[in-house]
């Protein structure tokens, strides 16, 4: 059974940083993509991030590029978002996923991890 478990949100203030992880269970983690989606308030979930799954290749959303960093240690099933630059727009709950940016469409999500930025 897949098991994603996501953390690191926290409040902070426009400008500052944060890192997410992910720590995934009941797959063959590094034989699969992860991504990271998020979802504002009042708002549809938004992809923003992709990793290939040995790390070679990252992919982001142009919300975040140059922003935003996506990175994995498949040694401890874990994939990061380091955010740094944060803008109030960048407040949701994040989630990660196994897979691409196709992970969109799925309807049932964990917990994921809240950020708020306040300006």
């Amino acid at each position: 059974q897949v098991q994603l478990v996501e953390s690191g949100g926290g409040s902070v203030q426009a400008g500052g940083s944060l890192r997410l992880s992910c720590a995934a269970s009941g797959f063959t983690f590094s034989a699969y993509a992860m991504t990271w989606v998020r979802q504002a308030p009042g708002k549809g979930l938004e992809w923003v991030s992709t990793i290939s799954p040995i790390g070679r290749s990252t992919y982001y959303a142009s919300s975040v590029k140059g922003r935003f960093t996506i990175s994995r240690d498949n040694a401890k099933n874990t994939v990061y978002l380091q955010m740094n630059s944060l803008k109030s727009e960048d407040t949701a709950l994040y989630y990660c996923a196994d897979g691409g940016a196709e992970v969109v469409s799925r309807k049932n999500w964990g917990q994921g991890t809240q950020v708020t930025v306040s300006s």
